[in-house]
């Protein structure tokens, strides 16, 4: 399954908000040596926001809320997520036409 977690940081800056995204990476990667079925997708920065946005991919939402205590960290929203690709992408999207 793959998991969207967001975090809201007011008044931090970018580096800050990198920062965060390199603890959940670290402790993706730490949980995944031991043989935990969780890693560590991708971010993005919302800088106008003050946010971060993680995509994790897991067994199941224990694993990431297990990574996020291991960073040390605390999230705003943590959703289950359909990533493009997933078997489940083609089932609940319409296929869309291309331009002429």
């Amino acid at each position: 399954m793959t998991f969207l977690v967001e975090h809201y940081r007011p008044g931090l800056a970018v580096d800050g908000l990198r920062q965060l995204a390199a603890q959940v990476r670290n402790a993706t990667a730490e949980l995944e040596r031991e043989g935990k079925p969780v890693r560590y997708l991708h971010s993005a920065i919302v800088p106008e926001d003050e946010s971060l946005l993680c995509v994790l991919e897991a067994a199941g939402e224990e694993l990431v809320r297990e990574s996020y205590l291991r960073a040390g960290l605390a999230f705003e929203r943590l959703s289950a997520a359909i990533a493009e690709g997933e078997p489940a992408w083609a089932a609940t999207t319409a296929p869309i036409e291309e331009e002429k």
